[in-house]
């Protein structure tokens, strides 16, 4: 087996690299960053007696299912028998039996932790850090880099080195990607980008290009980003692949087996219910109805129990019209007390109302009704007249944009609010209508 049947031509030269001390990798989808990281952290325990290596994420929790999981393929790909080495889940660890050298996992917030039990005489040659975004979205950024940086070159003589990994954010004023071009400048850093097209075609198969090429057609600019890992900038719109493909009416007697609600909850603002039918046969979520009153528009306030009722109402319609037995609620966090007075009618139905806490992670939400916008596996109906409103107007705000950290305007965004609670609370169920490549984000 050689490095060059493993790995991508654009990495061989960084394989032996000693002269760059900082090392950074992007790509957009499958282009093997994280594959050639494992390679290296592993090739760095078995080749130096001396090395051993610590993979660091922001996220403590997601450390087992991606970057643990990486390591351990690495080996296979190295055609190193397993029984070579001491593979610990809790900790997690990973050390070579003849060497003694260790793969150590931390979160960020966990590097003491790790830093105590590093054997002295193995000192850290290779930190790898993983989701690199997160440490700037969620950490803090530069100064934590450099804190990581001094935590463990320390006892080395030489030959210290630091892997980044990330796929780059749409906004290039974006803290990572701004990082990025400063780093750039210095000769001891050198930052390779990669995308699928850079990878064998029979190392990725036929059902990943096919999801590569479908996005390339249905949204040529979610695929610069997706695929090709640029920084495509921002649209003020922020659903523009949002159109006719998006708009249908259900045909009366459409039968379903689950119906969701999104239901965003205001006092003074609006309080509006989005209810979208999972078509199994079609592979879509179908909007129904809308129902949706502003207490500042009509000059009428109502009570949770009032909103609860004309819930309630919705729902005994479209049972009546769909055949529909099974209704999830995902509500509105804030909206404790429309949830509970929900739940107090709903035991006079003849039918289920299931109530669910939306998930609020605006971020991922969006993310997540673009796909679904972009691929046609949403849908609006003529009988949501504010939703199709919003989606033709709901934008970033400008000023976040230019901060590096997008956030959308609060205005037009109550019917948008509630199709992204619906969208998350119905996710483990409509991903599987997204190519294969787009239920999670693939592998980097």
């Amino acid at each position: 087996m050689r490095i060059s049947d493993i790995v991508i031509p654009k990495y061989l030269p960084i394989f032996n690299d000693k002269r760059h001390k900082h090392i950074i990798l992007t790509s957009g989808r499958a282009g093997t960053k994280s594959s050639y990281a494992a390679i290296r952290a592993d090739y760095q325990i078995v080749a130096d007696a001396h090395g051993s290596v610590v993979v660091l994420r922001k996220r403590h929790n997601k450390l087992r299912k991606t970057v643990y999981k990486e390591m351990i393929r690495g080996l296979g790909r190295l055609q190193i028998p397993k029984s070579r080495f001491m593979i610990g889940k809790s900790p997690m660890e990973i050390t070579y039996k003849k060497h003694g050298t260790t793969i150590y996992f931390a979160g960020s917030d966990g590097i003491d932790d790790t830093k105590g039990i590093i054997d002295e005489d193995k000192p850290i040659k290779l930190v790898i850090l993983d989701e690199l975004t997160e440490f700037f979205d969620d950490g803090e950024g530069e100064e934590e880099l450099a804190n990581i940086e001094a935590t463990f070159v320390r006892g080395n003589s030489g030959g210290f080195q630091m892997i980044y990994l990330y796929n780059p954010p749409k906004n290039p004023n974006a803290a990572v990607n701004v990082w990025c071009k400063k780093m750039e400048q210095r000769s001891d850093c050198i930052h390779i980008h990669t995308d699928y097209r850079d990878v064998p075609p029979e190392w990725l198969g036929k059902d990943l290009l096919e999801s590569a090429r479908m996005m390339e057609e249905t949204d040529p600019r979610m695929y610069r980003w997706t695929w090709l890992g640029e920084a495509i900038g921002v649209d003020d719109l922020i659903y523009y692949m949002y159109g006719p493909k998006n708009r249908f009416r259900v045909p009366n007697g459409t039968k379903y087996r689950l119906i969701g609600i999104g239901v965003d909850y205001g006092q003074q603002n609006a309080t509006t219910f989005q209810p979208f039918g999972l078509n199994l046969d079609a592979r879509r979520l179908e909007g129904l109805e809308e129902y949706y009153h502003s207490g500042r528009e009509t000059g009428k306030q109502k009570s949770p129990s009032e909103y609860a009722r004309d819930f309630v109402t919705l729902t005994d319609k479209l049972h009546q019209q769909h055949g529909c037995s099974c209704f999830y609620a995902y509500i509105d966090p804030s909206a404790a007390g429309l949830a509970e007075e929900i739940k107090r009618r709903a035991v006079q139905c003849d039918y289920q109302i299931i109530i669910k806490k939306a998930e609020n992670d605006v971020k991922v939400g969006i993310q997540r009704v673009q796909k679904c916008l972009a691929y046609g596996i949403l849908t609006v109906s003529p009988m949501q007249p504010k939703l199709d409103w919003e989606l033709g107007l709901y934008e970033w705000d400008k000023d976040s944009i230019d901060r590096g950290d997008e956030k959308p305007v609060k205005e037009n965004d109550h019917a948008c609010d509630a199709v992204r609670y619906c969208v998350m609370g119905m996710w483990t169920k409509i991903k599987y209508f997204l190519p294969k490549a787009d239920r999670e984000g693939g592998e980097g």
